[in-house]
């Protein structure tokens, strides 16, 4: 539907029907305040009627008059509510309209990210992913162990232990007696055990190791 060329869209419509419905609610309302001081206006005829003899047939005359305005007030009742409720059901459309339009714009933003992030690239990044993750694992293993090999020497565990067992009776607290106990090893022993550490071959080639990773 179009006006003058222009389209018409179903907000447009609700809002026209809004529109509507507000003009037709104030006109039954107008016209029920003309019926109730119509009813009042006849009720009072009737009571100054009733109080004069003679006056039977034009009581009976207003009465009817007044059930008349009377049905008709309840009759512009019905139409208020009958407005109210196409009014509602009107803003429910609107709300199921609005509501619509917003999955239309959710599912536009999904297919363009189905587009961007296609499920076999996606598979296809984790697993490279996944690859990169293992290598620089066993790179980082390789790189321990030759620095372990290299910076490793002998004596240096049972060191570790004497220096920590003299902290330990620094501050008070009692080792065992094993541990006390234990004879020391001997300075010769050693001397001879710090002498020995790589050669100069067994250092070129982990060096070599590190420069080819």
């Amino acid at each position: 539907m179009s006006v003058f060329g222009k389209k018409t869209t179903v907000k447009d419509q609700i809002r026209a029907n809004d529109k509507q419905l507000r003009k037709a609610g104030r006109d039954v309302e107008r016209d029920r305040r003309e019926l109730e001081r119509e009813e009042k206006k006849l009720e009072a005829e009737i009571k100054k009627l009733a109080k004069t003899p003679g006056n039977k047939d034009a009581v009976r005359t207003l009465a009817k008059q007044l059930v008349s305005v009377r049905k008709q007030k309840a009759r512009s009742y019905a139409a208020s509510s009958r407005i109210t409720g196409i009014s509602c059901q009107q803003k429910a459309m609107g709300a199921n309209v609005k509501l619509a339009d917003s999955m239309a714009a959710t599912t536009k933003t999904m297919a363009s990210m189905n587009r961007l992030m296609k499920p076999e690239d996606v598979a296809q990044n984790m697993r490279n992913f996944e690859k990169a993750a293992a290598q620089l694992n066993m790179s980082e293993e390789v790189v321990n162990d030759t620095l372990d090999d290299i910076l490793n020497e002998s004596g240096d565990e049972e060191e570790g232990d004497a220096i920590v067992n003299q902290v330990l009776e620094e501050i008070g607290i009692e080792i065992g007696g094993a541990v006390r106990g234990a004879p020391a090893p001997a300075a010769d022993s050693l001397a001879a055990e710090k002498t020995s550490t790589m050669t100069d071959d067994q250092l070129m080639e982990s060096l070599a190791k590190l420069r080819a990773m």
